[in-house]
């Protein structure tokens, strides 16, 4: 048995005190929070992701899951350089303009960050120059669209020829999801890569800007 085991249990479990209590614990004893992060939490949010996408694990365990990484992380922060805990990337996420939904966008914004990227998250109703900016004011890596309405995704197109016309789409990775978005459609307007749920979105996310 890992000695990562207890923390990496705690977390897939979604519990969050234990958790908590755990990567104190192993700050006491001397454990760098380096390690922590890279060794237990990030792994077990990795198991999250794969679990979420064989349906083994759902929204309601994912999104406690994601919070009691969210807690880990603040516990560690004061003990990281912006650099180890921002290691995967710069994102930039955004629900298209047109469109009001944002859950699978708000899920998909916290396994990204627990996968270590820094995400900047523009909210709903995004339009394509707010996309740019965002881009180009945070340095990303990758710029992540949602969409839920069919009648919404012509926007992911839009936002993607902005990128081209700043002279920013050589520079930036975009990703595109959502109930209504496929991998052709994504193949269709030039995207980057597409994930049909938060799990692998993180782990595609990895992929793309290595």
């Amino acid at each position: 048995m890992s000695e990562w085991a207890p923390l990496q249990q705690a977390l897939i479990s979604g519990n969050e005190e234990e958790l908590c209590r755990l990567v104190r614990q192993a700050l006491d004893q001397g454990t760098s929070a380096k390690d922590i992060l890279n060794q237990a939490l990030t792994p077990a949010m990795d198991v999250v992701g794969e679990r979420m996408e064989n349906e083994d694990m759902f929204i309601p365990e994912v999104l406690m899951a994601a919070k009691a990484m969210s807690a880990a992380v603040e516990i560690l922060k004061p003990f990281l350089t912006a650099d180890e805990l921002n290691a995967a990337g710069k994102v930039v996420i955004g629900t298209v303009k047109g469109d009001l939904h944002d859950i699978g966008k708000n899920l998909v914004a916290m396994m990204m960050e627990s996968a270590g990227f820094e995400v900047k998250d523009l909210g709903v109703d995004v339009a394509p120059e707010a996309f740019v900016a965002a881009a180009r004011d945070n340095g990303a890596q990758l710029v992540c669209l949602s969409a839920l309405l069919t009648t919404t995704m012509p926007m992911m197109q839009e936002t993607i020829a902005a990128l081209e016309a700043e002279g920013l789409r050589h520079k930036v990775k975009v990703m595109v999801g959502g109930a209504p978005v496929t991998q052709d459609f994504a193949a269709s307007i030039h995207a980057d890569g597409y994930a049909p749920d938060a799990g692998s979105a993180a782990k595609l996310a990895k992929t793309l800007v290595q």
